[in-house]
């Protein structure tokens, strides 16, 4: 198939490099050839070509982060690597897709009777959207992020404080950009589909004349429909030039840029009545039957308009072999401008079930993000006796804030009801004002962090990382009075107030791991984590029992794990095993008494398999199960809502994906994959109301997808991608409330003509 894959050009002096000197660099400590590999350029992932068969596309060896020292093999953590030959194949686009390629993973719609913008994910038991990065620096706001420009996608699972600092039990997302080698090459794809769907991207890759300079650009257009969605629409655009100087000396330097900009109508959802497990105080209501999925209740003109840019500058230099000092500076910056109709509330009074109506409620902002870090690394190989030492140490300097403006129907005014079974776009919408609130919250942090990887012999290795960082928060906030009060506050007045948390956080991760084999580990893991007041969104509160109130402790996280990584079949094919147990601390939970104390505890314990590459000459797969017994282990026991016992919200089970393709001898390619999210409840309540407007479990269900893609010579390549070839109707997300869902996308398809030059 016809793609840019992940090599480096060969020149002069690497030609002649013999099959010896190859074993040899194999052979060596992981962080010397991590430092001889960065001589040439970007640590990617190495491409293995086959004399005869496939090369293993889907396998990853490494994951892209300096302070990840060691082979996948021999990292004593669960991590997935999704690389973007696997998302080419499947036709993902975006992180949501990409993600689908690990278990354990849920997509949500939104809070209350909201509805959420952009990656919304929540990751064995935790909510995750606040620990998405870029090329290893945070990602904030809520927008959907493509992967035109990405090598590849990791997700390192577990608490990771002493990675990346703050963030909650369940791990990251890492996306890592693409950069410049020294290839000449030309990639582009032309896609069309169902849904109105029209895409084009392309991939350019030169040597400039320069010694040791290359250039590179990835540019994206796509303008869509939904399947299956009456008015829904994306229309992105996104562009990524970068320069590399200095390949193949000591000193690289490396200068990116990302823009992206989407204009959006966005999806509101749909009411789940006459869903399985749908309540309502209504009897006719309970019995009714589903709404229309095609049926739209938004306003023609809801909006999503996202402007991302993301510019970054790394310089590395070898001191000497296995010695690598890095510095990244980056500036990113978002806006986003969105206004989304949903609906709540249903009026059933009516004996004619085609008069009843759905309230609608509609929501908008105005908001920018904006980072601004700076990130010094030091990688160094050295002994100390008979023990080998790998070392990653560094400083990081991160500016973070975000500001979110009020937009709101204007005071009063009250939006018409939808008709529940035949909404219409030409009922009058009230338009979205500022309503003059606003929220400003900035964050400084500075971290310092170690990491050593001890090789005691051949077998025996220990892992250890350390990290002390130093927050500061500020969020200020201006709110309109609703109400008049006892101090007789005219309503419609502008209240201000600023609140100010500060404190240091300590992290670790510590690991033990044994090696049966050369390309193999049994280890034993522990990490921690903390999620201080206002890491979500720099939004602290002055309300009690608030856990961005800057007097309540951070929620601590731990993790323990016990796996085994296997690479077989001559390395072609990554296997592994892992059973852990996560916990959270210092949640909130209201006692019998009535009174809330910090005492809440979540704890999730699971397995997970996981296995990618080549199983034959022909086949390859990227398979994952993942099993989770989530459990409150201490809630509320007082109160609306006890939660002491119940099982954690958004957490499945069970689920289970796989991708498989198999190359056929006359240029086929036939895929095919599957998809198994058990059943989730909304809500950690162990009791829910009766009449509850909404469902509280999401039912299980299975996707199946297919893929052929025929050589028409080496540089075309055809390719046919089917969605959801059952036709399964299935609640793709669901709201915190219960009362609006997402529908999986119908049976759908996109033709690609994929060209390499």
């Amino acid at each position: 198939m016809a793609y840019i894959t992940s090599k480096k050009h060969s020149d002069a002096g690497r030609l002649k490099t013999s099959a010896l000197a190859s074993a040899l660099m194999l052979a060596m400590p992981a962080g010397m050839a991590l430092a001889a590999e960065q001589a040439d350029g970007p640590v990617l992932p190495a491409v293995k070509v086959e004399a005869d068969g496939i090369a293993p596309t889907y396998k990853a060896d490494k994951a892209s982060s300096p302070k990840l020292t060691q082979p996948l093999v021999d990292t004593p953590q669960t991590i997935t690597v999704v690389k973007k030959e696997l998302l080419q194949e499947q036709a993902a686009t975006t992180l949501s897709d990409a993600l689908r390629n690990t278990p354990g993973i849920t997509m949500l719609l939104g809070e209350n009777g909201n509805t959420a913008t952009g990656d919304s994910i929540f990751m064995r038991g935790f909510d995750t959207q606040g620990s998405i990065f870029v090329d290893g620096i945070r990602d904030l706001g809520g927008i959907s992020r493509d992967t035109f420009n990405t090598e590849q996608v990791e997700i390192a699972k577990g608490p990771a404080g002493a990675d990346n600092g703050r963030g909650a039990a369940s791990g990251y997302v890492n996306m890592s950009s693409k950069l410049p080698s020294r290839d000449n090459l030309l990639g582009a794809s032309v896609t069309v589909g169902s849904g109105d769907y029209k895409r084009v991207t392309a991939d350019v890759n030169r040597s400039l004349p320069l010694e040791g300079a290359a250039f590179r650009l990835n540019v994206m257009k796509q303008d869509s429909g939904v399947d299956g969605r009456d008015h829904v629409e994306n229309d992105v655009w996104g562009v990524a030039p970068s320069v590399a100087f200095g390949l193949n000396s000591p000193t690289r330097a490396y200068f990116y840029l990302l823009h992206m900009q989407q204009d959006a109508r966005p999806d509101g959802g749909l009411p789940t009545i006459g869903l399985e497990g749908f309540d309502n105080a209504s009897a006719a209501a309970r019995s009714a039957p589903k709404v229309d999925t095609s049926n739209f209740y938004g306003s023609l003109s809801d909006h999503n308009k996202v402007r991302a840019d993301m510019f970054t500058a790394r310089v590395e230099h070898d001191f000497a072999q296995g010695v690598t000092l890095r510095n990244t500076s980056r500036f990113g910056k978002s806006n986003q401008l969105y206004a989304m109709t949903g609906t709540n509330g249903i009026t059933a009074t009516n004996a004619n079930p085609a008069l009843w109506t759905a309230t609608r409620n509609r929501q908008g902002r105005d908001q920018e993000n904006l980072v601004l870090t700076n990130q010094t690394n030091l990688n160094a190989e050295f002994a100390t006796g008979s023990i080998k030492h790998t070392l990653s140490a560094g400083l990081e300097v991160t500016h973070e804030m975000q500001d979110s403006k009020t937009r709101a129907i204007p005071t009063g005014s009250t939006q018409v009801a939808a008709n529940l079974y035949a909404p219409s776009v030409n009922d009058v919408f009230q338009p979205l004002v500022y309503t003059g609130g606003r929220t400003k919250g900035e964050t400084n942090t500075t971290a310092l962090y170690v990491f050593d990887t001890l090789k005691l012999n051949e077998r025996f290795q220990l892992n250890g990382g350390l990290r002390f960082e130093h927050y500061n928060t500020v969020t200020s906030t201006t709110t309109v009075q609703g109400t008049s009060t006892p101090q007789n506050i005219p309503v419609g007045t502008l209240l201000s107030s600023n609140i100010e948390d500060s404190d240091n956080l300590l992290s670790l991760k510590v690991g033990a791991l044994y090696k049966p084999t050369e390309k193999s580990s049994v280890y034993i893991s522990y990490a921690t984590s903390q999620l201080p007041p206002g890491s979500a969104n720099f939004s602290l509160s002055n309300s009690a029992n608030n856990a961005n109130n800057p007097n309540v402790d951070p929620q601590k996280g731990r993790n323990i794990e016990l796996g085994t990584k296997w690479d077989v079949m001559g390395d072609k094919l990554a296997l592994t095993a892992a059973i852990y147990e996560s916990e959270n601390k210092n949640e909130f939970a209201t006692l019998n008494d009535g009174t809330t104390l910090q005492v809440g505890t979540r704890r999730v314990r699971g397995v997970e398999l996981n296995a990618t590459g080549i199983v034959t000459k022909n086949w390859q797969i990227s398979t994952g199960l993942a099993y989770m017994d989530p459990k409150i282990t201490r809630g509320s026991t007082g109160g609306n809502n006890p939660t002491d016992g119940g099982v954690v919200q958004w957490s499945p089970r069970l689920t289970f994906t796989t991708w498989n393709s198999y190359k056929l001898p006359f240029g086929l390619t036939l895929a095919g994959g599957a998809r198994y999210i058990d059943s989730v409840r909304r809500t950690n309540s162990t009791t829910v109301a009766a009449g509850t407007n909404g469902i509280v479990n999401v039912p299980d269900y299975w996707v199946l997808d297919a893929m052929a893609a025929y050589e028409l010579n080496k540089n075309t390549t055809l390719q046919l991608n089917v969605f959801n070839l059952a036709d399964k109707e299935y609640v793709a997300s669901l709201n915190n409330s219960g009362a609006r869902y997402l529908p999986g996308a119908p049976r759908s398809v996109r033709l690609s003509g994929n060209f390499l030059f």
